[in-house]
């Protein structure tokens, strides 16, 4: 049995749940997603959705959790919303946006310039002495998750002095330099 999928989700108030044709749409204050399933009956009574699958089939069994889970990042992104930051750690890296636009310095020889979706807000933080930090909100943590993977994909965390771009608290591992 799937522990996941036989969690129910409680919907909050201010979101509304539409469930029609294999098609979830979730709207909010913050936006509105929507959801294509199949292979699970989900249902709603009295603010809160479940899901039942039709047989112990092995296809079955992982969609029962993945549309429960997929389902509650929608409920829980259009009432709270989610968010990443990203800290440069490095010698003459920086971060800056004009609008949409990021721009970020990563030691290479020309600035990257990044373009990111508009349901991605977007913010720099520079102080003086400290690791800029690029602060990530939106109500879809996918597409979140997808932009962030990005940025940081433009410079990986190295293990020896730990430069590039990582996650706010993230623990690195680090790795002794060669011993002379």
């Amino acid at each position: 049995m799937s522990r996941i999928g036989k969690n129910p989700i409680t919907v909050p108030a201010g979101v509304t749940v539409d469930i029609k044709e294999g098609v979830v749409t979730v709207k909010g204050k913050l936006g509105e997603l929507s959801q294509e399933f199949s292979d699970v009956t989900i249902t709603m009574e009295d603010g809160v959705i479940t899901f039942d699958r039709p047989s112990d089939h092995k296809d079955h069994r992982a969609k029962h959790g993945l549309y429960r889970a997929l389902i509650n990042n929608m409920v829980v992104g259009v009432s709270t919303g989610f968010t990443n930051e990203l800290e440069l750690v490095g010698v003459g890296y920086r971060a800056s946006n004009q609008g949409q636009k990021l721009d970020l310095a990563l030691g290479y020889s020309h600035n990257i310039v990044l373009e990111i979706a508009d349901e991605v807000k977007v913010e720099t933080i520079s102080e003086k002495g400290k690791n800029p930090i690029v602060k990530l909100t939106s109500h879809d943590k996918q597409l979140l998750g997808q932009v962030t993977a990005k940025i940081r994909g433009f410079r990986k965390p190295e293990p020896y002095k730990g430069k590039g771009v990582k996650f706010v608290g993230e623990v690195l591992r680090r790795k002794a330099g060669k011993s002379a």
